[in-house]
């Protein structure tokens, strides 16, 4: 394991193996972790010899492109890993803060229908330090920190669950970054006993669940993994989170035209969600070249929120950023795989 993969007691324990007295190690989590630093040359308070053998087991990611919105100042990162594969991060401003959303793992074998990070299939998972440092480079890029984190860019998070909870512990550690962990929102398509581990992890996350329609048939159109796992199973996952937790649900619900935006279906959504404390973030789809999806038509949106209103579920619309640029998950990843830049 790298070391910025490691949590600190597991750091103390490498630098004890690497001869080194034990508060090396705390000086090497903050520089990793609270100074967020991007070389090992920045740790001047290390002895050089030491930095030697840091370098080895220190992990860095590097810039390969990026697209920046001309309308609100979003940024897609094209990033580089030590394999040379590619991975995305959006660096989004917001009147509360700066909010990132990054990806876990390269490539994605859930094949939702709709999602360009499906396109060619899983390659590998990240690391818990690729995907710290997703976030961490954003910061040294923009020079602007970060108060909220996303992880739903390419990837399914609980596809790679053990660095997934690696990367929340280490992000919200008091001796390093210390994020809120309720800044912190993980997003998944529906990986059921997941689910439950993670209900049972003792944090304080929000958890997203990519619900996409309200029937089974409905959403195995759209969804493969609703073949594995059907609504009420998902559902009955959900209702332990949050009873676990205490921590409120969000449904994501991408309207895709024609498929998924009617009145019936809206109906259908509300009674299926009754009684459980959630929240509906409806997504107008991105589309993608590979295809035909449309997103919904506006007012075929706002009616769609005002029948869940009208039956007392909380939604609202999520206000496109960086629609002038290729924001939506994989598209960047995918233009430069085909060689568009």
């Amino acid at each position: 394991m790298d070391i910025k993969s490691m949590y600190l007691n597991e750091l103390e324990n490498w630098v004890k193996e690497k001869g080194q007295p034990a508060f090396r190690a705390k000086q090497l989590y903050q520089w990793m972790h609270e100074k967020y630093v991007g070389s090992v040359e920045e740790m001047t308070n290390l002895p050089k010899s030491f930095r030697e053998v840091i370098e080895e087991d220190f992990v860095s990611i590097s810039e390969e492109t990026r697209q920046v919105s001309k309308k609100d100042g979003t940024i897609k990162f094209l990033f580089k890993l030590h394999d040379g594969q590619m991975i995305e991060s959006v660096f989004m401003k917001y009147n509360y803060g700066n909010s990132i959303c990054i990806s876990s793992q390269a490539g994605c074998r859930m094949g939702c229908k709709f999602c360009a990070s499906t396109i060619g299939g899983l390659v590998r998972n990240l690391s818990a330090s690729e995907m710290l440092e997703q976030v961490y480079m954003a910061m040294r890029l923009t020079g602007e920190r970060i108060s909220n984190i996303v992880v739903m860019g390419t990837g399914e998070p609980l596809d790679n669950y053990d660095n997934l909870i690696r990367f929340v512990r280490i992000i919200s550690d008091e001796k390093g970054y210390n994020i809120s962990q309720r800044n912190i929102t993980v997003s998944s398509c529906g990986i059921v006993p997941r689910i439950y581990d993670l209900a049972n992890e003792d944090l304080s996350i929000t958890f997203a669940l990519s619900l996409h329609a309200p029937t089974d048939e409905e959403r195995k159109a759209l969804m493969p993994i609703a073949y594995q796992y059907s609504i009420e199973e998902t559902l009955n996952a959900c209702k332990e989170y949050f009873n676990k937790t205490g921590r409120r649900i969000t449904f994501e619900y991408s309207l895709v035209k024609g498929q998924n935006d009617s009145e019936k279906q809206a109906i259908a959504l509300a009674k299926l969600l009754k009684g459980i404390n959630c929240h509906v973030n409806l997504i107008p789809v991105n589309p993608i070249n590979e295809r035909e999806y449309e997103r919904s038509d506006e007012d075929f949106i706002e009616k769609f929120k005002f029948i869940l209103e009208k039956y007392s579920i909380n939604g609202t619309i999520r206000r496109s950023v960086g629609s002038d640029i290729d924001a939506a998950c994989g598209q960047l990843r995918r233009k430069h795989q085909s060689g568009g830049i």
